[in-house]
């Protein structure tokens, strides 16, 4: 099970959760996915875990989700002291 961060082309993030990365974002790149990424456009696989179960994937979405922009900016670009701060 996945966990995944897309950023679309006007650079909005999108969080979600899946259990075949590869296939969830092909769906998502043929509008098959996610309202969102439909109304958003293009967009680009930006970071990705890789969970056990279903259940912890969905946990850490939903703590990403909860996050600030700037911290879920932090954890894209791997600044895991400036993730710390934040």
């Amino acid at each position: 099970m996945f966990i995944y961060i897309l950023r679309t082309a006007d650079n909005k993030l999108y969080i979600g959760h899946s259990s075949n990365l590869a296939r969830r974002t092909e769906d998502h790149s043929n509008s098959l996915g996610a309202k969102f990424i439909k109304d958003h456009g293009r967009f680009e696989l930006v970071y990705s875990e890789k969970f056990e179960s279903r259940a912890e994937a969905m946990k850490r979405e939903k703590q990403l989700k909860g996050w600030t922009r700037a911290k879920k900016e932090a954890l894209v670009i791997g600044d895991f002291k400036l993730l710390k701060k934040l």
